[in-house]
């Protein structure tokens, strides 16, 4: 049983993300055009900038899914544009990548919330894989309800666990039963209004907060 568990868990992993959009910005063109064909073929939507300012009128005008983000550029600084990033869009999923990788360079990028780090060369699968990633933990290409429902569930889970409460406790506490609220954290259905007021309650939190956090 825990085999065939394992192996579905591990077909889900390897399930390709829907279609994205995702804009690069790199000082180096042909790595665009290599990035850009690779990810088409998977059928992304690319928009490739070489300048900073390109990057972010780019994105002013249609906010990607996901950015990739060259940390060593010659004509100006992926720390900089990275953190004007997170001025403007604080939730947008940047992965970056550098042909210089560093432990302290790391740690920066790191702390400004970046998804992952790719260091050059990579290899296709590699690219894939964390695109795939990203998708998953981001909700990337779902369906505003989908998201939604993902994402409670996953604020739900974090605050229960955070008061070091089992299924059951909160149970206990929210009057919702315990197969209830295992099928919400898992994503698998939206909690009622009451429902979710009772969660709420429970965990002494702010359903509002949940929805804003969760991008509505």
């Amino acid at each position: 049983m825990a085999d065939t568990a394992d192996a579905t868990a591990s077909a889900g992993a390897l399930t390709p993300p829907p279609p994205l959009s995702i804009v690069a910005l790199d000082d180096d063109g042909d790595f665009l055009q290599y990035v850009r064909s690779m990810l088409e073929a998977d059928g992304h939507e690319v928009r490739t900038c070489t300048m900073a300012e390109e990057f972010f009128r780019t994105c002013e005008e249609r906010l990607p899914d996901i950015v990739l983000l060259d940390i060593k550029m010659g004509f100006s600084s992926g720390e900089e544009v990275l953190a004007e990033i997170r001025k403007r869009w604080q939730k947008l999923c940047v992965i970056v990548v550098t042909g210089y990788p560093s432990l302290d360079s790391m740690r920066q990028t790191f702390k400004q919330d970046v998804f992952d780090y790719l260091a050059k060369p990579f290899s296709i699968g590699e690219l894939q894989n964390v695109i795939g990633q990203a998708a998953r933990s981001f909700g990337l290409g779902q369906r505003p309800q989908d998201r939604l429902r993902h994402e409670l569930g996953r604020r739900i889970r974090l605050a229960r666990i955070d008061r070091n409460w089992t299924l059951k406790d909160l149970s206990e506490h929210s009057g919702v039963s315990v197969s209830q609220l295992s099928s919400i954290e898992r994503g698998a259905h939206l909690p009622s209004l009451e429902s979710m007021l009772a969660i709420a309650t429970a965990l002494d939190q702010r359903p509002s907060d949940w929805f804003t956090e969760a991008g509505f």
